[in-house]
């Protein structure tokens, strides 16, 4: 089936700015899918995975841990061991010699989990780090079910120093690894949204007090990683007002102005920004951002589809916009936007982060279901 207004789509048509080029304006959001093995490593299910998603025009990777201190799932993969980055090369090889490949950049996603992480869930059985010993109270994952989670260490400034090292290792790796950059997760609660935020920042030194002090270690783990690997390979998501995971935020505004006030002239790759219904960050920071952006609809009960997608591009400043379910069901979503082939729903939303291959690489492409005879 074609569809006509499928065939002139804007998701369809290429964008460059600086030194980012992507065939289409279709990017796969980071997911965490949990594949890799107890020691981080990348798993062979996970290139094809990736693989059956290379029409994109960029994909950005689920979320991968920096160091064993930022660990949050035992099976989340990782960078910075040898055989983590070694894992990684297999699956960005599979990425670009895939026969439906766009040839499309592809970004890795640090994700430090902060206050996320559990004991149970680190290779070193630590208790994790945040700005503040606020804990969830939300029961966490592992591998042998449901825990309380735990109060965490407040960070030092010797920490936070480490910390910006250990981002800038993991970057080097992941350009080792042959990413075409990194993105720095700022968002949905991990630890540089943990800066962010009020209600897990309730610190009184220079990175608390104020909301440019809250923006502080966003723009120096941002600006590191930057000097580690160079702006043009560097990628930042942000999510303001999100209140995933208890987070909470009273007046975001002046605190993501001030993030991107100090980044904007750093020239970074893109941003990476979800709008939310009680603060539109889109309308409020587009004007202060120079470079590519990347919007996303947020975390709303509504997944993405093509029309929300292009109402981003068209009335939100979006330069490409980020699906994340859709791509769970809908490994070709670039084939199914150009020839107006619906969209697969989800079946099973509880394989989500199991092992194995239901829920993760089962799903057909639209060429691969036989047609009724």
């Amino acid at each position: 089936m074609t569809n006509n207004s499928a065939l002139t789509s804007p998701l369809l048509s290429p964008h460059s700015a600086a030194e980012l080029r992507t065939p289409n304006r279709v990017a796969m959001a980071p997911m965490t899918r949990l594949r890799a093995d107890t020691n981080g490593i990348p798993q062979d299910i996970m290139a094809t995975y990736y693989s059956q998603r290379a029409s994109a025009g960029l994909i950005v990777t689920e979320g991968i841990a920096p160091s064993v201190r930022g660990q949050q799932y035992l099976t989340e993969p990782g960078l910075f061991t040898e055989e983590q980055v070694a894992g990684w090369s297999r699956v960005l090889a599979a990425v670009r010699d895939a026969p439906n490949s766009s040839g499309g950049p592809v970004f890795a996603q640090i994700m430090h989990a902060g206050r996320n992480g559990h004991p149970a869930n680190r290779l070193d059985g630590g208790v994790p780090e945040a700005p503040s010993p606020v804990p969830q109270t939300v029961p966490l994952h592992t591998l042998d079910g449901k825990v309380t989670p735990v109060t965490p260490r407040a960070m030092t400034t010797g920490d936070i120093e480490s910390t910006l090292a250990e981002y800038q290792e993991a970057a080097r790796n992941a350009v080792r690894a042959g990413f075409d950059g990194v993105e720095i997760h700022g968002a949905n609660s991990y630890l540089p949204h943990q800066f962010l935020a009020d209600n897990t920042n309730q610190r009184t030194d220079r990175y608390g007090r104020t909301p440019r002090d809250r923006a502080r270690f966003v723009i120096e783990v941002t600006e590191a990683v930057a000097e580690a690997v160079g702006a043009h390979r560097t990628g930042l998501r942000l999510s303001p007002g999100n209140t995933q995971f208890e987070m909470s935020e009273s007046d975001p505004a002046p605190v993501y102005r001030a993030v991107l006030d100090a980044l904007d002239p750093l020239g970074l790759a893109y941003l990476h920004l979800t709008d939310d219904p009680h603060y539109p960050a889109l309308d409020d920071l587009r004007p202060r951002w120079s470079t590519t952006l990347v919007g996303n609809t947020g975390e709303h009960p509504r997944e993405t589809s093509q029309e929300s997608a292009e109402r981003l591009l068209r009335e939100k400043g979006a330069d490409l916009v980020s699906f994340g379910r859709p791509y769970i069901s809908n490994p070709d979503l670039v084939e199914r936007i150009r020839t107006g082939t619906p969209w697969t729903a989800i079946r099973e939303k509880n394989y989500h982060y199991t092992s194995g291959t239901r829920g993760y690489i089962d799903y057909p492409a639209a060429t691969d279901v036989p047609v009724p005879a």
